[in-house]
């Protein structure tokens, strides 16, 4: 089994709580090594596919179960059995291995290191290949989804940069002005000083803690100082300086400040839908939070703000990345495997190859109030995305000047701890936690507790 090659130029972050890797591997599975000699395009085959939204989506659900119709009539060999199997942090790896997953489904970028290098992915170069699909994706997502031969294991889809979102209308009643996000971690704190004095039962700033996020979020923070998690070969925990900095400023903003009210127990989800609730002035955040919050939450387009990650510190500072991949099946057939592949480049990609499909999808997506346009790192060549929004420009609903600061930010796009990722997220949560919910705790020690944590989950993930 051939090893990633650790390219680290665009790789991806996500949140999650995940069990130490299951050490399956599938490098003997047909789909594994890559193998097409029994590969017939025609014959028929059935694969399931995962992401169906669920009832409690109808629009959604619709929407997704005619583009599953309307690709089985344009393969009348391939069956779909949608599963409203989604991706779940905390119990991903214990369905992986006991391989109740579906064909395809979309997942943490974040595994991409970790499941190559387990056997646990099937190299997906020739189907790729043969759907012309290869050479038209971001090679910039691609180098974290190939091995050191340049062999290409997944598709990514979703990319996506950590920034800073905000409420406009908390901003616009503190005296802020809305279109200048905080630029520092000084600008943050005060800011939030700002906010508490004339803004009343607003949290100024809240900090994600859980299910992975608070360590996500530390990492996160620590770039923004000029610091990492682990080196970038992923051999040592690197944590220092500016990993105490972060906490250092979290705790002063919790307990010298009393700027991130009571609530110190947020996940993903769970801080979205506090946003949306309107009381919350500041939070980590990528821009696919504007989707979640209008879509789901009803939240006021209006209100909603993100700017570039905030820096401290100096020199090699930056944020980091993240994004979505496509899990296939290791142990499904070659047949399955160019199935799946075919699924994705129809219902993830074929708006950006034909104009007729990306305009009837901002329409359909206009007309049921889902935001269009919405900024982030595209899956495909800048070439490609460049046409693509050319063509959906008359649709785009999306208030495209309050992502000015994100959109217009050069920073270093840093890739995540490359060992063990989610573990060592894990690792930190509580890290996080105790700063938030004990005054006294002693930063500099939890710090080099979690180093010695971080170095035998690296240890564990180089087995």
């Amino acid at each position: 089994m051939t090893k990633l090659s650790r390219r680290h130029v665009l790789a991806a972050g996500s949140a999650g709580t995940v069990a130490a890797l299951a050490g399956t591997a599938a490098c003997s599975d047909p789909g594994a090594d890559g193998g097409t000699e029994d590969l017939d395009p025609s014959a028929d085959v059935t694969i399931s596919v995962g992401d169906q939204p669920t009832e409690d989506k109808p629009e959604e659900l619709a929407a997704f179960n005619e583009r599953v119709d309307e690709f089985e009539a344009a393969n009348g060999n391939i069956t779909l059995e949608p599963s409203t199997e989604v991706w779940e942090a905390q119990t991903f790896q214990a369905k992986l291995a006991g391989g109740t997953l579906p064909t395809v489904m979309g997942v943490s970028l974040t595994y991409s290191y970790e499941l190559i290098e387990n056997g646990q992915l099937p190299d997906m170069t020739p189907y790729l290949e043969e759907l012309e699909l290869l050479s038209e994706l971001n090679p910039l997502a691609l180098d974290n989804v190939k091995d050191s031969d340049g062999n290409v294991y997944t598709i990514p889809t979703g990319l996506f940069s950590v920034g800073i979102a905000y409420n406009r209308s908390i901003f616009e009643q503190a005296g802020l002005d809305p279109d200048t996000p905080p630029a520092t971690w000084d600008d943050v704190r005060a800011f939030a000083q700002q906010i508490k004095a004339n803004v009343p039962g607003a949290t100024p700033y809240a900090q994600m803690t859980t299910n992975n996020t608070g360590g996500w979020m530390l990492t996160t923070m620590t770039y923004s100082n000029g610091g990492r998690i682990q080196d970038d070969a992923g051999t040592e925990s690197v944590m220092g300086e500016a990993t105490i900095a972060a906490l250092q400023l979290l705790h002063d903003m919790r307990w010298v400040d009393d700027t991130m009210g009571r609530e110190f127990l947020y996940d993903q989800e769970g801080v979205r839908q506090a946003f949306a609730g309107g009381t919350i002035g500041m939070v980590l955040q990528a821009p696919d939070a504007y989707n979640t919050l209008v879509r789901d939450y009803d939240f006021d387009p209006a209100h909603f703000g993100i700017g570039q990650l905030p820096q401290g510190g100096a020199g090699n500072n930056g944020t980091l990345t993240g994004g979505t991949l496509k899990l296939f099946d290791a142990k499904a057939t070659p047949n399955q495997l160019l199935a799946a592949a075919k699924w994705i480049k129809f219902y993830e990609f074929d708006k950006y190859y034909d104009e007729a499909v990306a305009l009837a999808d901002a329409e359909s997506n206009a007309a049921e109030g889902n935001p269009v346009g919405l900024p982030g790192l595209p899956p495909v060549s800048q070439e490609i995305y460049d046409r693509y929004l050319g063509w959906i420009e008359p649709h785009i609903n999306v208030p495209l000047e309050q992502f000015a600061s994100y959109t217009g930010s050069t920073l270093q796009l840093i890739a995540e701890p490359p060992a063990g990722t989610q573990q060592t997220y894990a690792a930190l949560d509580p890290v996080v936690q105790q700063i938030l919910t004990d005054e006294g705790a002693d930063i500099a020690q939890a710090v080099a507790d979690a180093t010695e944590i971080v170095n035998g989950i690296i240890e564990q993930a180089a087995r």
